[in-house]
């Protein structure tokens, strides 16, 4: 328990307790330390954990040795890993860009003001709240040869007159993967665009209109630079999602077929769990480490350098 004292006049001092919690650097450091605790726990650990098993030669049941950097230099000459490094480039770029342009245009349909707005913007958000695995099995369904539903509306509009194979062939699958990702990932950016576009007076679009701006004028050089801060934000969170995205392409895909699909996270779960390779599935997990690193970085800079300005 906490003691205090009574002084000559009978007034209570403050435990010493109580006095350092009023010191603002020690309530914040009391405030901080259940989260730093759990970050500690829960990412600076496995990561440094991670870090150690990238530089042994541990299996399955078997603890390995220190090999220090020879998992690395092995990845070096692995034509697979190259493939999913350039896998996971195209992926997060092409559907970065497009999830940018149909959530801004999403974003500005949604601003307007027309019946059923609510239900609206809550239908929009169903790609995002739906369970990962449960929507792709869904797509995976419509993606198949024999029954799939694209390919059935395709043939009755006289597009094609054979059944497509979307997840046989390296390049389509390719392509069905990054169509899954834009369709679920659109509404993300279309709600925090549209939240970015509500902080935007009204009164400086009517101000731009009466000078004789044109609606693509006053967007570009009104609206676009009052919502460039949140829409890197967006993309920041974006691009750090796509690069580690795991569970659509492995059950879409698999990293199939003929591994032209993997991504960093599937090509690590198939040597690391698949294989029982752990030190060389760690030593992949860690090689996209300093490339996301350095993008973020770069992101962060940018972010900064525009809210300055």
């Amino acid at each position: 328990m906490a003691v205090t004292a009574v002084g000559a006049t009978g007034a209570r001092r403050p435990s010493v307790r109580l006095r350092k919690l009023e010191d603002e650097r020690w309530l914040a450091a009391t405030l901080l330390a259940p989260t730093a605790i759990l970050l500690g726990l829960f990412i600076a650990y496995p990561f440094f954990e991670g870090i150690m098993l990238s530089l042994s030669s541990a299996r399955v049941g078997e603890p390995g040795t220190f090999v220090g950097l020879k998992n690395f230099f092995k990845l070096w000459h692995d034509s697979i890993f190259w493939t999913s490094v350039w896998n996971t480039f195209w992926y997060t770029a092409v559907t970065t860009v497009f999830k940018l342009a149909l959530g801004l245009w999403l974003a500005m349909l949604l601003n307007r003001h027309f019946r059923g707005k609510a239900i609206v913007r809550a239908f929009v958000l169903l790609p995002f709240i739906i369970p990962t695995v449960l929507s792709t099995f869904a797509w995976k369904w419509m993606f198949d040869p024999t029954f799939s539903v694209i390919n059935w509306s395709l043939f009755k509009l006289g597009f094609i007159t054979q059944r497509i194979n979307w997840l046989g062939d390296g390049d389509l699958a390719m392509a069905s993967i990054m169509i899954v990702n834009i369709w679920r990932g659109v509404p993300f950016f279309a709600i925090s665009l549209l939240a970015g576009l509500q902080t935007i007076s009204p009164e400086l679009n009517e101000a731009a209109a009466i000078d004789g701006a044109r609606p693509w004028n006053r967007f570009w050089y009104v609206t676009w630079p009052l919502l460039l801060p949140v829409t890197m934000v967006v993309m920041l969170f974006s691009v750090i999602q796509t690069f580690a995205d795991f569970q659509l392409v492995y059950v879409l895909t698999g990293g199939g077929p003929a591994n032209a699909t993997h991504a960093f996270a599937t090509y690590a779960y198939q040597i690391g769990v698949c294989t029982g390779l752990l030190s060389e599935g760690a030593a992949i997990s860690l090689a996209i480490f300093p490339v996301l690193f350095f993008v973020v970085l770069v992101q962060l800079l940018y972010i900064r350098r525009v809210e300055v300005r």
